[in-house]
């Protein structure tokens, strides 16, 4: 049973398991991308029921444009559809959604519906929804020093000034807190390249539940994993 005083505040998820969930299904890479909208929509609406502040889905890399052409096209198609489709009670519900990544090097139609999706949400007040698109958080922390090194060459500030708030400052998420809990579905375990300079300190939680199959249930699971940590920074407890 979750402890509601060990709510996560911002809880990140790696949404992987798509294609062998499909496989096994006897169905191409695509639809088991289609049917996990269905866990997307189940996990928005249970982290916005049990009081989670913020939800970040790891929805594209930057390494997934590898993919097959075929693939990445019908991805794409059906971020825009989706988009269409789940604003209205999106915005009902007061989930405000936000793009994280890389727009200069996604789709036209893709930066489109993001645009028109955040502004349809804008006046949401009960959870924020971050969709990490065109994202690697390589490429973002390079990102980031080019900026910081650029501020420098026109003398904001010198080298020696600059401190970690500076990096995460210049960062896709410099608006918004770093995860406590860092999800993962689909059996494997690594980070694959997401929120490498957020999740620091984040808990880390793996599941061989492939992403279609991830509903409350199972993200219930993993909120009372992590209210079983003890979470102490590097710290130790005095009082033990």
């Amino acid at each position: 049973m979750i402890d509601n005083q060990k709510i996560p505040r911002h809880i990140a998820i790696i949404m992987d398991g798509n294609g062998r969930w499909a496989k096994n299904q006897g169905h191409d890479r695509l639809y088991g991308h289609e049917n996990g909208i269905n866990s997307v929509r189940s996990t928005i609406d249970r982290c916005a029921h049990i009081g989670v502040d913020f939800l970040t889905l790891y929805v594209f890399s930057a390494e997934n444009w590898g993919r097959p052409q075929e693939e990445v096209e019908g991805l794409m198609s059906l971020l825009c559809r989706s988009i269409r489709k789940e604003a209205a009670e999106l915005a009902k519900n007061g989930i405000k959604v936000r793009a994280i990544g890389d727009r200069e090097s996604m789709p036209a139609a893709v930066v489109e519906e993001l645009g028109w999706i955040e502004e349809k949400t804008a006046e949401g007040k009960k959870m924020t929804v971050l969709l990490a698109i065109n994202y690697g958080a390589r490429n973002e922390i390079t990102r980031a020093a080019r900026m910081i090194a650029s501020e420098v060459a026109q003398g904001h500030y010198s080298p020696e000034a600059i401190t970690c708030e500076n990096i995460s400052e210049h960062l896709y998420t410099a608006d918004y807190p770093d995860p406590d809990l860092v999800i993962r579905t689909g059996g494997e375990c690594r980070l694959s390249n997401f929120l490498l300079w957020q999740a620091a300190y984040a808990e880390l939680y793996f599941t061989d539940t492939y992403w279609p199959d991830f509903g409350a249930d199972e993200l219930d699971k993993a909120i009372e994993e992590y209210g079983r940590r003890e979470r102490r920074f590097g710290k130790i407890d005095v009082k033990k």
